[in-house]
């Protein structure tokens, strides 16, 4: 087969199968069936959790003991949980700890 058109075909199956992972979810819960308090609870306590523990992962090599002692770390999660904080807009906080991180390990080290 070839490689073009593997990968258009996988692409696509792909895809369908998250559309169908997605529309039942709906099938489900739609209508008039009301969430069960397991999931509404889940999907309230899940996403503070999961970024907590992003955190953690994405500083679990950082060096505190040599310079610059994670400085730029520090400062730009530090940023982040401020910017959260007070504009509770993710994607801003995402993008703006981003480019203060780069702009910290280029110029602090």
């Amino acid at each position: 087969m070839n490689d073009i058109i593997f990968t258009v075909l996988s692409i696509a199956v792909i895809a369908a199968v998250t559309w169908l992972c997605r529309l039942a979810a709906f099938m489900i819960f739609g209508g008039k069936r009301e969430i069960p308090k397991t999931v509404t609870y889940l999907g309230r306590v899940l996403p503070p959790a999961i970024m907590v523990i992003l955190v953690f992962y994405c500083l679990r090599s950082v060096d505190f003991t040599s310079r610059p002692w994670g400085l730029a770390e520090i400062v730009s999660v530090a940023f982040a949980a401020v910017l959260q904080w007070k504009k509770g807009n993710a994607i801003l906080t995402t993008i703006a700890a981003t480019a203060l991180y780069m702009a910290l390990i280029r110029t602090i080290l």
